[in-house]
């Protein structure tokens, strides 16, 4: 890596000039980056691997989704992969996907997510298609490897990314099963080291959505206001005698 000054020439050797957007506009260069403050560090990420020729300039994008409370994610660009991770929560995948499209602004941009955790799938797909991307749902049998749920889920996005599914244009509908209630009340238990279990209430609202886990597990651990004392009855004044 070359750090340079404004007005400094680039070496031959420079394959991506990584600029201020201020700057970008002012730099002569077949790839200029610009790298905003708030922009997410994994699409760039992405850019950058593109722009170092690790891609087919003509290949479309395709991300694997593994869905999950944390789905996984793998860009990839043809046969090559531009980047992998983990993001958030089910709904980060719409803000991901606008920024993975601001970055590829003509690139073909299709999104495969697994079956698997129909709750989060369907937040997921919901997310996407309201950014208006191309979806499609790819059964997840057999894509997972072996080994604990969270190292492998980039893993299994990879397998998700390169299995052809079916395509999603209308909304998923937002349901709960009683058994998955039931896991995350479980997995409310391992959080708290077994000191609370969140209500059914509460894990239904987790499931769509509405609360994190943490949040939910923050509103059971917080100490409840003691009822109000009930107020004393009044003292009976005992009536004044009459003088004889």
């Amino acid at each position: 890596m070359t750090s340079l000054f404004p007005g400094d020439r680039i070496p031959d050797h420079v394959t991506a000039v990584l600029t201020s957007p201020e700057e970008a506009g002012r730099i002569s260069h077949r790839n200029v980056i610009a790298v905003s403050e708030g922009g997410d560090r994994r699409v760039l990420g992405a850019a950058v691997a593109h722009a170092l020729g690790m891609a087919d300039p003509g290949d479309s994008l395709i991300v694997g989704i593994d869905p999950g409370p944390r789905p996984g994610y793998a860009i990839f660009a043809g046969p090559v992969v531009l980047d992998q991770g983990v993001l958030e929560s089910p709904e980060a995948t719409g803000a991901f996907s606008v920024q993975l499209r601001h970055r590829f602004p003509s690139r073909h941009l299709l999104f495969r997510v697994g079956t698997g955790d129909p709750p989060a799938r369907n937040r997921i797909v919901n997310s996407l298609l309201e950014h208006h991307r191309a979806v499609e749902l790819v059964d997840e049998q057999g894509t997972t490897p072996r080994g604990h749920r969270r190292p492998r889920d980039p893993e299994a996005a990879r397998t998700i990314a390169r299995s052809r599914g079916h395509p999603v244009r209308e909304r998923l509908e937002l349901t709960t099963t009683p058994g998955e209630i039931a896991n995350l009340q479980r997995l409310s238990r391992e959080g708290s080291d077994g000191r609370v279990t969140i209500s059914r209430a509460s894990a239904h609202r987790v499931l769509l959505g509405e609360l994190t886990l943490a949040e939910a597990l923050d509103q059971a651990m917080a100490p409840r206001a003691a009822p109000p004392a009930a107020p004393r009855p009044a003292a009976r004044r005992s009536p004044a005698r009459e003088p004889i």
